[in-house]
């Protein structure tokens, strides 16, 4: 009998979305043998289709949870295949119960607070509805003393955690909303990455308008527009999005506090889609029948 690596235990499980135990078991029982343990678990165990961790899961929902005190708050994204899946009751009943683990873990360890239970909801799910799901990444935003955690979803495809020191919750609540909407780089001008500033200074030199200056106006001009464009891109110096007579800062300050930092999820965001070409998918099907 071949001995079984856990390469192939790894894979038998991307491809059928089924436990550690059993996709074990279906090999051993093909002598190592991946498209036969498929075939024989289709046959056994009603798997629907193989290779459902191979396909793209970009789509899904973003969920959040934040202490009564504010002092501190998860975000979870938890993807499906498909918008139509994400937004299915048996979707929305197992976020809910991912976000409600996090929030109890108060940990962004994925895969030890999916092991055991949550892991096998996961899997039964994945069954039922026929589509890949998985649970990509979780963030923990501690509120420190004398701060407060805000959250704000927008149409479970958004989320924002932000955290002010001073202020109150709704401020906090609308400040996110912002974020949700406007999406700054930073949320202070200091916060911008150098090698980020570097290469808007680049982009700035390399305009048609900067040829031919002398150096000390082409520097004054430069900073000029960096200048600006900090102020786009951060948080604090961005109109408001409910009142844009005021800063961000502005209205934070108004309301007794100060913006300290904010972390923004969107289902999908970096990930890779696959482009799927249907009518050449259905011309290929129609010729080998």
């Amino acid at each position: 009998m071949a001995a079984i690596s856990a390469s192939q235990v790894k894979e038998l499980r991307e491809r059928t979305g089924l436990g550690m135990m059993e996709c074990k078991k279906a090999l051993t029982e093909t002598d190592g043998d991946i498209e036969q343990a498929i075939e024989n678990l289709r046959k056994n165990s009603g798997l629907k289709a193989a290779k459902k961790a191979g396909r793209t899961a970009a789509e899904g929902a973003v969920v959040t949870r934040v202490a009564e005190d504010g002092s501190y708050g998860v975000m979870v994204e938890i993807n499906s295949e498909t918008d139509f899946v994400a937004r299915d009751d048996n979707f929305k009943a197992f976020t809910d119960k991912i976000a409600d683990a996090f929030f109890s873990a108060k940990s962004e360890d994925v895969a030890a607070v999916m092991e055991g239970d949550l892991e096998t909801a996961r899997e039964q799910l994945v069954q039922k509805i026929g589509e890949n799901i998985g649970v990509r990444r979780c963030v923990v935003v501690e509120a420190g003393e004398g701060n407060l955690v805000g959250e704000y979803v927008h149409g479970g495809r958004i989320g924002v955690l932000t955290t002010l020191k001073g202020g109150n919750a709704q401020a906090a609540k609308d400040v996110a909303m912002h974020v949700a909407a406007i999406n700054p780089a930073v949320a202070l001008p200091e916060d911008m990455p150098q090698e980020q500033l570097d290469a808007e200074k680049a982009i700035i030199l390399a305009q048609p308008d900067m040829a031919g200056k002398p150096e000390q106006i082409a520097e004054k001009m430069v900073q000029g527009r960096l200048k600006k464009y900090l102020a786009e891109n951060s948080l604090t110096e961005q109109p408001f999005v409910k009142n844009p007579d005021q800063s961000v800062a502005e209205f934070v300050k108004a309301a007794g506090g100060e913006v300290i930092g904010f972390t923004r999820f969107e289902v999908g965001e970096g990930i890779e889609k696959e482009e799927v070409d249907f009518a050449k998918e259905v011309m290929e099907q129609a010729k080998r029948s």
